[in-house]
């Protein structure tokens, strides 16, 4: 397919390298009248200039600009009886899927949470009934069904679901190796609310007379064994109100996270602290490099705190090529509109990156018990529903779990059968 425009942007390339790059397919670009006229083949016009006997897509202002405008007035359209955005009053659906995939609403959040997280419930797709539908994949396949149904075909035809378990470190285990000054404060904690059960259950754990409530890790092992794309992240930072895993330093820990590297794939849980320290992500990057003898060159953030464009900006510094931080933490779905991997586009500086690349997941344990408020069984029915949009459309599959959920300490037992289910459902 040929593009006719007025002027040739970096939005648009952006955007047009996604919908047919990204899914296995070719376009080309013009904004020279002669060459689109003298062209034969399948041809559009992304210009209010019609052309005699050319299809026309007449534009919003969106792809055509360089700079991040705050005013931009955004609403529910409809293009071609499909359920689009509306910018300035002009229905488009290529402007739809960038202002979506490049989280243009993120820059600067209104009601940011507790922890400064822009959220799901205020996202256009959530306000729009979107969230729980790749509705960016939904916009390219109407696209193509106007103006190139062979392209659709095609499209179809190459789709294919790539299956990432993921899991995130935060808290390696419950008590064990949790020695000294930090056994005393959680002995003292329990001993004054009478918890005797995590009082003994402690003491046992310690003398190694009974497993640690969160140890999952033959299980992650084995996971690892059948799914070769999967990812772990581990929480390497000091000791802190949102950081509480063992000592980095630790070398029983060291040896844990070394055999686990050497299953697979291993990557950085940057802490909750490193957020507002470039000292302690420095810090954190050479510990687990160093643990591991291996350049480390994915991660995602704990807390899934994404601020847009510095997080992405700080882990490009550093290195890093990948992030599994696009979800959200208060709902399950597609934040990004799409379960497809994408490169980075920056709308503070209009430049993409195509060697950082951005990895979507459906869904995170936490989400469906603590923030949702959903039974086993009705989280199971929401996996499901995330899991045929997928192969629907195509994408990645991409979940996340921790090990002490995993191992169904306390509140979460029973919630095995969750993760065993989406797997499942997968094959």
């Amino acid at each position: 397919m040929l593009f006719y425009v007025d002027e040739i942007s970096a939005r648009l390339i952006y955007t047009l390298d996604f919908i047919f790059k990204e899914h296995g397919l070719e376009y080309q670009l013009t904004n020279d009248k002669h060459v689109f006229n003298s062209f034969v083949g399948n041809k559009i016009s992304y210009s209010n200039f019609e052309f005699d006997e050319s299809q026309i897509l007449n534009p919003a202002r969106l792809l055509f600009e360089e700079t991040f405008r705050e005013s931009i007035r955004v609403a529910k359209g409809s293009w071609h009886q499909t359920d689009c955005l509306e910018f300035d009053s002009v229905s488009d659906p290529l402007a739809s899927i960038f202002y979506v995939l490049t989280r243009y609403e993120e820059y600067h959040p209104a009601f940011p949470d507790d922890h400064g997280r822009f959220t799901a419930k205020e996202s256009l797709q959530s306000k729009f009934g979107w969230l729980h539908i790749q509705i960016v994949e939904h916009w390219i396949e109407a696209f193509f069904q106007i103006y190139s149904p062979e392209s659709l075909n095609e499209l179809k035809s190459q789709k294919k679901v790539q299956i990432i378990p993921s899991f995130d470190i935060d808290n390696t285990f419950a008590y064990k190796w949790k020695e000294g000054w930090r056994s005393w404060l959680s002995n003292g904690k329990d001993f004054l609310q009478n918890n005797k059960e995590r009082l003994k259950m402690r003491k046992l754990v310690q003398q190694g007379e009974l497993e640690d409530p969160y140890d999952s890790f033959e299980t992650i092992r084995s996971v690892f064994k059948k799914y070769p794309e999967t990812r772990v992240f581990w929480q390497l930072g000091n000791y802190a109100k949102y950081d509480t895993n063992i000592a980095w330093n630790d070398p029983r820990h060291q040896g844990l996270i070394l055999e686990m590297s050497q299953f697979g794939h291993l990557g950085l849980h940057p802490s909750y602290a490193s957020n507002y320290s470039d000292e302690r992500l420095d810090q954190e990057v050479v510990r687990i490099e160093k643990i591991t003898s291996k350049t480390i060159t994915e991660s995602r953030q704990h807390f899934l705190k994404l601020n847009l464009p510095s997080t992405y900006h700080r882990m490009i510094a550093r290195g890093f090529e990948k992030d599994y931080t696009m979800g959200y933490a208060d709902d399950f779905g597609f934040r990004a509109g799409t379960a497809y991997e994408h490169s980075f586009f920056d709308l503070l500086t209009n430049q993409a990156f195509p060697n950082y690349r951005i990895v979507p997941f459906a869904y995170m344990d936490g989400t469906l018990l603590e923030y949702k408020k959903l039974t086993i069984d009705q989280s199971m029915e929401a996996v499901f529903g995330l899991i045929e949009e997928v192969k629907k459309y195509g994408g990645v599959f991409c979940f996340i779990w921790h090990n002490e959920t995993l191992a169904e300490a306390g509140k979460w037992n029973g919630w095995r059968r969750v993760f065993d289910y989406t797997l499942e459902q997968l094959k």
